[in-house]
């Protein structure tokens, strides 16, 4: 066995956390699509052969925006290098503050003090919001939470707040639970000219992110490896995705 061969044997005696959600027909969707579209072609029992098509959005389930998602010009998935997918994790647990205000958007001050608890944010890392939001993907209307004016009062980042991971600590990417970066509160009070500025302003610093994603709360604020995988789609501004992390051992 090879030093390489070694360093696998080594990580899989880690904790290894599924982020991804399973997709099916009744999952929450963002309101431009339709939900997911089995259709069997042919059966084990009549061909001997279980063939199916399915047809789904690039949005459903966990999935990962590629900057073209939203910038002109902007990187398909397929252009971000196989090492940019797998990367050092800093997960931000702000679960309590949305258990009080489900709207609540992070702030600078919020990563400040993770910070000063866990150290800088290491440059060219994947910070993840965890705010339990997961929980609430029973269906679509407790995940979108809508107030009595219809707005979705669910949590997000600010847009400062990524103005600090992208430019200040250089992250490399980012993730939530939700179906937007936006605090839905942020973006419905927000009178910049297009729907969803701090998504905007994330994918227009020509970096990804990873939506929908799940078990965060499983995780420590600092030590472990996300991975992040999809089918190569040519040209394809976003796809469903799998995502895991290695975790340091409890």
């Amino acid at each position: 066995m090879n030093a390489l061969q070694q360093l696998l044997q080594q990580l899989k005696e880690y904790r290894w956390v599924n982020l991804t959600h399973d997709i099916t027909k009744e999952m929450p969707l963002y309101q431009a699509f339709e939900p997911l579209v089995p259709n069997v072609i042919t059966t084990l029992e009549e061909t001997g052969s279980d063939n199916r098509t399915y047809t789904l959005a690039t949005s459903h389930g966990t999935h990962t925006d590629a900057p073209a998602h939203f910038m002109p010009g902007g990187r398909t998935f397929a252009e971000i290098d196989l090492k940019e997918r797998v990367l050092p994790l800093c997960v931000v647990h702000i679960e309590e503050k949305v258990t009080e205000d489900n709207g609540y958007a992070v702030t600078v001050a919020d990563l400040k003090e993770w910070e000063a608890e866990h150290g800088r944010f290491p440059e060219g890392c994947f910070v993840a919001l965890s705010t339990g939001w997961y929980h609430m993907a029973t269906d679509q209307e407790t995940f979108e939470n809508r107030n009595e004016e219809g707005v979705e009062v669910t949590p997000g980042w600010s847009i400062p707040a990524l103005e600090f991971l992208s430019r200040e600590r250089h992250v490399q990417a980012i993730g939530h639970e939700t179906l937007n970066t936006d605090s839905g509160v942020e973006a419905a009070a927000s009178d910049a000219p297009l729907p969803l500025p701090a998504q905007r302003f994330w994918l227009n610093e020509n970096k990804y992110q990873v939506e929908m994603l799940k078990n965060l709360d499983l995780l420590p604020a600092t030590g472990s490896i996300i991975f992040v995988t999809l089918p190569h789609v040519k040209g394809a501004p976003a796809f469903p995705s799998e995502v895991w992390a290695i975790v340091p051992k409890e």
